[in-house]
């Protein structure tokens, strides 16, 4: 519902512009028809058929076939697009206009082709060209964005960075002075050390492994186990298939940490946090769900964490994902599908 405005607005801007046309070329050509029903009926004729051919060529030959660099493909269905649409156009005048020689390509053929057929090209290419350089622009602000994001990243991970060794040296130190049997707790240090090292020496490129993502999701759910009592349930659902692709690191942690933020607290009732993920027909599919309180609460289930996430996946998966955010009485769930490539 929020985006309405703006569909609205992008709707009625074409809307507009279209309509300008139309004048400029009513007023212009009217004078050339001795009545002023048949100068409408032709122009809009012409109006529609140029918007069409545009709106195909910018809104499915373009994504489809240029922008996945079939060219070829792309320059046959342009071509086609236009002699098609030129005949059927030129079918349609003569049929409303009464002359049957508007459809007649058996002679003069040369006229037609330079009257229809090669107007229809510059126009059309005039319209693509304006598609690309929105396209153009579009792309050069995502990537400034995305730099600006990555910079910031980088920046409050280096002023998280206390001495590393220091950290890792100390943490053996606890280690060590934990008695053996406490089984229990050197686990959750070891847990809490993989966490850490992943953190500091494992996230050095822009993407990382899916195993090793799927790793440090795995010890920071098997820590929030051990903060819970039996009345609260952790799931972790790991399909085979995951394995064999990259994806950006720490994108995933924050949808976990908000199940278990909100996790609900019943006594009589189940509490549970479960994450489940698989990997179909190119589609990596993330799902997190946890139980809630049934009343509700003052502060926002989601929070900042889930728009930064949503935000991040605007920008490293423009058009390659798809994340929602629901809620019933009783549980919230987020579910993320990325497009591998």
């Amino acid at each position: 519902m929020h985006n309405a405005p703006f569909f609205l607005k992008y709707r009625l801007h074409h809307l507009v512009f279209w309509m300008l046309v139309f004048g400029v070329w009513f007023f212009l050509r009217a004078d050339e028809y001795s009545r002023q029903s048949t100068a409408f009926k032709v122009t809009a004729i012409k109006v529609a058929d140029l918007a069409l051919m545009i709106y195909i060529t910018n809104y499915v030959l373009i994504p489809r076939l240029l922008y996945k660099k079939k060219y070829g493909w792309f320059a046959l269905g342009f071509v086609l697009l236009i002699l098609t649409s030129s005949i059927i156009k030129m079918y349609i005048l003569g049929r409303v206009t009464h002359n049957p020689a508007l459809y007649d390509w058996s002679s003069d053929i040369k006229r037609r082709v330079y009257d229809n057929i090669l107007p229809h090209f510059f126009l059309v290419i005039a319209g693509a060209a304006v598609k690309l350089v929105f396209d153009y622009r579009q792309l050069q602000q995502r990537m400034a964005e995305t730099a600006k994001e990555k910079a910031e990243a980088e920046l409050n991970f280096l002023k998280s960075q206390i001495n590393p060794h220091f950290v890792f040296n100390s943490l053996n130190s606890v280690y060590f002075l934990i008695n053996k049997d406490n089984s229990d707790a050197r686990n959750a240090l070891h847990k809490f050390s993989e966490i850490l090292r992943y953190q500091l020496y494992e996230m050095n490129g822009e993407k990382v492994p899916v195993e090793k993502e799927i790793r440090y999701l795995k010890d920071y759910m098997d820590l929030q186990q051990l903060r819970k009592d039996d009345k609260y349930a952790v799931e972790f659902h790991c399909a085979d298939s995951v394995k064999g692709f990259s994806i950006e690191p720490l994108l995933l942690i924050p949808l976990v940490e908000n199940a278990f933020k909100h996790i609900s607290h019943h006594r009589n009732g189940r509490n549970y946090v479960e994450v489940k993920m698989q990997r179909e027909n190119g589609q990596f599919l993330f799902t997190v769900k946890n139980s809630k309180e049934h009343q509700p609460t003052t502060e926002s289930h989601g929070g900042i964490g889930l728009q930064n996430v949503k935000r991040r996946l605007e920008l490293l998966y423009p058009g390659k994902h798809d994340f929602k955010v629901s809620e019933t009485a009783v549980v919230f769930t987020v579910s993320l599908n990325i497009r591998l490539s």
